[in-house]
């Protein structure tokens, strides 16, 4: 069997490249074998401000620009809807947050997105003390959904194995890689934090923060927006709300924990004040990088092997974008961008 790309990993990086193959009529397989989860669980949300600091995320008007687009065509390719339009509402802790707020305002960069006049509503079971500032063109990407429909997609291609990928058998020659029966011309590893395991790739400086979530049933609770204060509250329907998300550093695994339930509890306290039931939580790792940029190319000595990981908590954003960067590079020698480039790391 002889195919243009062998891809490891099925999460948004790895969707999003074989999206890239499929509209240029390459050929391909894709191995999977569930062991990384952050794609399946993460809360799906792409807002182009970081509230935490009130600054552009990083590229944030190009990677709209393609990923809107992206997950539209796909709603229509797949027959599903995944994309959630909604206002975000960053609830104020003090006076001083406030003034941050306007003075965002006066950047160029963020000002498209954010409103001036600020949300004085109150609103039941909400703590605001502050009032709200509204943030523009943000929405959720379900993306336990759009992973399952893709996964089943190219199950009914014969595109997909459903199986671990074992490094130790990838044969590497001057042209091309043999996995098995498969010749490949090239290779592009999307294994999220898996990647510490690729003897290729594990160079490369990818941590991993475990990031926890929990849905609750809050009948008295009514918002039909993402609320973002200490932690986000995200509104399913019917009540429901994801809540999220916690970071930690030390815990590699990806089971939910009772530390991260009790972190989770006790800072939603300080965010609504009505009764609600826990129904889930679920937990994931995310590959994150220490300049909170991709790990996006090709290795050094063996050009057939790529690289498209690392893209932490705005996987949702990013992916599209960086999928697209990788493949011109590969196929039209488009440079890449010198912020997601390994090679900044030599």
């Amino acid at each position: 069997m002889k195919v243009d790309y062998i891809i490891v990993g099925l999460g948004l990086a790895g969707l999003a490249f074989c999206e890239e193959l499929i509209t240029a009529n390459k050929s391909f397989i894709v191995f999977e074998d569930d062991s990384q989860t952050s794609s399946l669980v993460a809360g799906g949300v792409y807002n182009p401000v970081i509230l935490k600091r009130f600054t552009p995320v990083w590229n944030a008007e190009r990677q709209l620009e393609l990923a809107l687009p992206f997950y539209e065509s796909l709603e229509k390719k797949l027959n599903i809807t995944i994309d959630e339009k909604f206002i975000t509402k960053k609830s104020f802790k003090s006076i001083e947050d406030q003034n941050n707020w306007f003075a965002a305002l006066d950047k160029p960069k963020l000002n498209k997105y954010l409103e001036a006049k600020l949300d004085t509503k109150k609103y039941p079971g909400v703590l605001a003390d502050y009032n709200f500032g509204n943030v523009k063109q943000t929405g959720r990407i379900d993306t336990l959904k759009l992973v399952k429909a893709y996964r089943n997609y190219l199950n009914e291609n014969e595109l997909i194995k459903f199986e671990k990928f074992k490094y130790d058998n990838l044969e590497i020659s001057d042209n091309s890689v043999v996995y098995h029966n498969i010749q490949s011309h090239k290779i592009v590893f999307a294994e999220g934090f898996g990647i510490k395991e690729n003897p290729f790739f594990n160079h490369l400086p990818l941590n991993e923060a475990k990031g926890e979530l929990i849905t609750i049933h809050a009948p008295d609770l009514d918002i039909d927006f993402l609320l973002k204060s200490t932690l986000f509250v995200l509104p399913l329907g019917n009540h429901h709300y994801k809540i999220g998300a916690t970071f930690n550093w030390k815990d590699k695994t990806s089971l939910p924990s009772k530390e991260g339930k009790q972190e989770l509890v006790a800072k939603l306290k300080k965010v609504i004040n009505v009764p609600y039931t826990i129904i889930n939580q679920t937990a994931g790792v995310r590959p994150t990088v220490k300049d909170r940029r991709p790990l996006v190319g090709v290795h050094q000595k063996h050009s057939q092997l790529c690289v498209l990981n690392g893209l932490g908590t705005r996987g949702v954003m990013i992916a599209p974008t960086v999928a697209k960067n990788l493949f011109n590079h590969l196929e039209y020698k488009e440079q890449l961008d010198e912020e997601i480039d390994i090679n900044r790391f030599l």
